[in-house]
């Protein structure tokens, strides 16, 4: 029960933030901000995607009982997403866009973590995900595989964040 549960939250939540990142996203296309890394952001989806279905049937197939520990360091890591994109507001979404009024967002948590998004948020909660699942084959081989596609989108971020933003 606890694990089909967790399971269901874990998928609620994600759409959750997808669809805050569409209604951003719209209102910043519609206000003409500028998108990156369309073709990168294309392939971090589908391997996160790729990643929660592995971790989801791996568990399954274990059909051990949820790793409470996995599921609290996911929990966190959720509390730290919906704590982000309070923080970016309405220029929060999950591609790599940059508007015309785009601000250099200042506070305490992003001037202690560069990309605390990735950081605070996504890494811990493939990990916790495939933790609480004790999905072993998943995260031992799905989280290095994403790391290199998140890697390449860090570095461009950088790139984007540094030619818009002087002070970066």
């Amino acid at each position: 029960m606890f694990f089909s549960g967790f399971i269901m939250l874990a998928v609620a939540l994600r759409l959750i933030g997808l669809a805050i990142s569409n209604r951003n996203e719209a209102r910043l296309r519609a206000e003409g901000a500028t998108e990156y890394g369309r073709r990168n952001t294309q392939v971090l989806a589908l391997a996160h995607v790729g990643f929660y279905l592995a971790a989801i049937f791996e568990g399954f197939h274990r059909a051990q009982p949820l790793n409470p520990y996995g599921a609290l360091l996911w929990a966190v890591a959720m509390l730290m997403l919906f704590y982000v994109i309070q923080q970016l507001g309405t220029v929060w979404t999950v591609k790599l866009f940059i508007a015309r009024d785009h601000g250099l967002v200042r506070s305490p948590l992003f001037r202690l973590v560069r990309h605390p998004n990735y950081f605070l948020n996504v890494i811990p909660e493939l990990t916790g995900l495939a933790l609480a699942l004790n999905a072993w084959a998943t995260l031992c081989i799905g989280l290095p595989v994403y790391l290199l596609i998140l890697a390449r989108r860090i570095r461009l971020e950088e790139q984007v964040m540094r030619a818009h933003f002087p002070a970066y």
